[in-house]
């Protein structure tokens, strides 16, 4: 006969699943409206109250905390699976896939992490997370003889910047996809590959940059996304007002 689970128990499952839709739902809305979404907007697109909010995450930057080790542990996952494919040049562009579907499925998201002022340390943190990961699976390649000699592990952080400008210029969301192809195919091994330029900036200057970069990028998207709402505003008067007010 089943154990009824007592009632501490319950009420920790209860939280841990109110943890799980918030976060579920602040993905969602970040998603969509970046960082002008407020915690009274995820409670409203969840479906509970603001109060049960705060009482999981002080404020929007702790949620976005969350947020951002969720996908940090996503991204890790898919290096540690991409480690144990015996095929080094598969597990390798497979991870790299995966990645960027991660970082263009939320670029709404992206704009929230990178664009408050934790945004270069979030990089940091990613960073630091991931580069252990990254650089064995660019050695297996290079020792199995399919990844040319010449790339060192900074140049897939360029190849993720550049594919998501692709994105962010065109705003075609699945554009990136066929300029993958293109860079892949770049990378594979070949008698006839041109040796590239040295890179000449050391990997700690190559990363303060992208961080910066990318900063810059999401703060221009950011402001061409509002300059667009402002325009319809005007056309439409009140069509925003649900998402102005202070920041949870």
């Amino acid at each position: 006969m089943p154990v009824e689970p007592t009632e501490p128990r319950r009420r920790r499952v209860d939280a841990e699943r109110n943890r799980r839709r918030i976060l579920t739902g602040a993905r969602e809305v970040f998603r969509d409206h970046g960082v002008a979404a407020t915690l009274n907007d995820i409670a409203h697109h969840v479906g509970i109250g603001v109060g049960t909010v705060y009482r999981h995450f002080s404020d929007k930057e702790e949620l976005i905390d969350a947020l951002f080790d969720d996908m940090v542990e996503t991204v890790d996952g898919y290096l540690r699976e991409a480690l144990q494919e015996p095929d080094a040049w598969l597990g390798l562009t497979r991870a790299l896939e995966q990645t960027c579907e991660v970082q263009a499925f939320d670029r709404g998201l992206r704009e929230v992490m990178l664009g408050t002022g934790r945004g270069p340390q979030r990089q940091r943190q990613m960073r630091d997370r991931v580069a252990p990961s990254v650089d064995a699976l660019v050695a297996r390649a290079q020792e199995q003889g399919t990844l040319r000699a010449d790339v060192v592990p900074p140049d897939f952080a360029v190849v993720q910047l550049m594919l998501g400008a692709v994105s962010d210029h065109t705003g075609q969301p699945e554009l990136w996809r066929r300029y993958l192809v293109l860079l892949v195919d770049g990378l594979r091994a070949r008698p006839e590959n041109v040796q590239m330029p040295e890179l000449q900036a050391s990997d700690d200057a190559m990363q303060e940059a992208l961080a910066a970069s990318s900063a810059r990028s999401v703060r221009g998207t950011r402001a061409d996304t509002e300059s667009a709402r402002g325009a319809q505003g005007g056309r439409r008067p009140g069509r925003d007002s649900k998402s102005g007010g202070q920041s949870g």
